[in-house]
C-alpha cells in the first residue's frame, strides 16, 4: 500500500469516527480491516494497539487525548521495547517513536539457503534464527546466490525491505518469527 493510500485510510477512518453523531462504542480497526489490509499496512501490534486507543479516545471526545498519548510516548520511549520484526533490544535517542520506524536499524545476516529468486510467500530464513516472508517484490535471478549476506532495512511506518545486494530491487518483508 502506497504511503498516501494509507494516510487517506487513516484520515478516513477518523473522520468516519468523528461523523458518528451516536455513541456507538468503538470497533477496532482489526474488526475494520480484513486481514490482507492489515498486513499491507505494516504497523506493528504496539503501533496497532497505539492506534486503536487515539482513535477510541478521539471518538469518546477527549480533549487533548492525543496530544497526551504523544506526550507519554515521548517521556517513556527510554523504557520501550523492541519493536516487532527489530533485532536485539537497544538504547533509543529521545523523541525516536515521533516517527514510526525510523528508529529502527538494519538488520544485517546471512541467509541459511541459496536463493535464486522471491515472490510474495517465499520465506527467507536467517543465520541469527529470523524468519521474514516476502510481502510484495519478484525477482528472478539469472544464476543462484549461495548463502547470501543480506540486509534487513526498515521503511516508514514499521514496514521492512530485505536487500540481497544494492544493485537489486528490495523484496518487501515481514517477519515471521
Amino acid at each position: 500500500m502506497r504511503p498516501f493510500k494509507l494516510a487517506s485510510l487513516l484520515l478516513a477512518l477518523l473522520a468516519l469516527s468523528f461523523a458518528a453523531q451516536a455513541r456507538k462504542p468503538y470497533v477496532e480497526i482489526e474488526r475494520k480491516l480484513s486481514a490482507q489490509q492489515l498486513q499491507e499496512v505494516g504497523l506493528s501490534a504496539e503501533q496497532l494497539a497505539k492506534l486503536n486507543r487515539m482513535l477510541r479516545e478521539a471518538d469518546e471526545g477527549a480533549p487533548g487525548s492525543a496530544e497526551a498519548v504523544a506526550a507519554a510516548d515521548a517521556g517513556n520511549a527510554d523504557n520501550a521495547g523492541p519493536q516487532v520484526g527489530a533485532g536485539a533490544p537497544r538504547e533509543r535517542s529521545p523523541g525516536a517513536g515521533q516517527f514510526i520506524g525510523l528508529n529502527d536499524e538494519p538488520i544485517k545476516s546471512r541467509l541459511k539457503h541459496d536463493v535464486s529468486g522471491w515472490e510474495p510467500g517465499t520465506v527467507f530464513e536467517l543465520e541469527n534464527g529470523q524468519q521474514w516472508k516476502v510481502l510484495k517484490g519478484r525477482m528472478s535471478l539469472k544464476k543462484p546466490m549461495l548463502k547470501p549476506e543480506i540486509v534487513v532495512v526498515p521503511g516508514v511506518a514499521g514496514r521492512w525491505f530485505l536487500q540481497v545486494d544494492e544493485d537489486m530491487p528490495k523484496a518487501r518483508v515481514y517477519r515471521i518469527d
